[in-house]
């Protein structure tokens, strides 16, 4: 294998760099070892050979699994499509800023609709940031509802929605939580409710003791002032009071929904929480006037991330498992 490697910057450059498999085995290897001393996934042994013809590599030491690709240990394990095609899927999803679905990748890299859809959950999976620092500065807290309108089901369903004692607009859908760092990251979390305990949580958990908070007139939210520099804005009068307003959140939301609603169509609420980690990686490596952040940047970090994760198919179908939330109509 060469040890040059092409950053693609573009889509058109990545699918003709990638079309070459060796390339694509290369700029993987170089991803994963850096320094270009292979590791044996198993024994991690550093004496391993090269078998060019199969494109796998064999460690010398006796044991099981002697033989590996560049696919174990990452979210492509055991997976038979190629990773030209993979790499592919990647840079779309990463770059694409209201998602793309299973049938756009479907037709796209040439794989069943069900590959498609598989593929991408995987990917999504390595998408996820697991940074557990608070955020500091001035933060934005809020939260929303997530579900189908009564106007657009059907009518038995419609009238089960409206019926007398259904709270108005929030009945039977996902409330998404969102904390948002200015000039900083966004993170979501689906929240069991909108009670006091519950908010005052999310907000503890992810924003450092101190800092400067916006929130909405939501009473759940009062008393964080004993903690944090708490400002509040009634949207029933405003949206902005001086540097007071969430509406830097109220933009993540509208993208959010706009690729819920106009690309991915019907979400099952089991799997939603993996489209609002595709959405906040996008979000958060977004351009801006302070720093600029291309496709290839973008394709860069993900392709970083591929490495210790891993979801099999009948966990990403839940058989067997609970499914939180199932019962909310999408």
């Amino acid at each position: 294998m060469t040890s040059e490697i092409k950053e693609p910057k573009t889509l058109q450059e990545a699918i003709t760099y990638f079309s070459n498999i060796d390339n694509c085995l290369a700029y993987l290897a170089k991803k994963r070892w850096p320094d270009g001393v292979v590791i044996c996934p198993t024994c991690g042994g550093k004496e391993v050979h090269f078998l060019k013809t199969r494109r796998l590599w064999q460690c010398v030491n006796e044991h099981v699994r002697r033989q590996f690709s560049i696919k174990v240990g990452t979210i492509m394990e055991d997976s038979a499509i190629g990773l030209e095609k993979w790499l592919c899927a990647i840079w779309m999803i990463c770059n694409d800023k209201n998602g793309i679905s299973s049938y756009e990748i479907h037709r796209a890299i040439g794989v069943t609709q069900k590959s498609a859809w598989f593929l991408g959950h995987r990917i999504r999976l390595a998408l996820q940031n697991g940074s557990l620092a608070k955020m500091q500065g001035h933060v934005e807290v809020d939260e929303t509802f997530i579900g189908g309108k009564a106007r657009f089901m059907h009518k038995d369903k419609r009238a089960k929605m409206t019926q007398p004692g259904m709270a108005k607009g929030g009945a039977n859908k996902v409330i998404v939580g969102g904390i948002l760092e200015r000039g900083g990251k966004v993170r979501t979390q689906i929240l069991e409710n909108r009670e006091r305990q519950t908010l005052h949580a999310l907000v503890r958990d992810n924003v450092e003791s101190g800092s400067q908070l916006s929130t909405d007139d939501c009473h759940s939210y009062w008393g964080l002032d004993k903690e944090y520099a708490h400002g509040i804005v009634d949207h029933a009068k405003e949206y902005v009071n001086g540097q007071v307003h969430t509406n830097g959140l109220e933009n993540f939301w509208s993208l959010v929904k706009r690729g819920l609603k106009g690309t991915y169509i019907s979400v099952e609420p089991f799997h939603l929480f993996r489209y609002l980690d595709e959405q906040v990686f996008r979000y958060n490596n977004r351009a801006t006037k302070k720093h600029f952040i291309g496709d290839g940047d973008r394709f860069q970090l993900a392709i970083s991330q591929l490495l210790g994760k891993r979801i099999t198919y009948q966990e990403l179908t839940g058989k067997g498992m609970e499914r939180p939330y199932q019962d909310v109509p999408f």
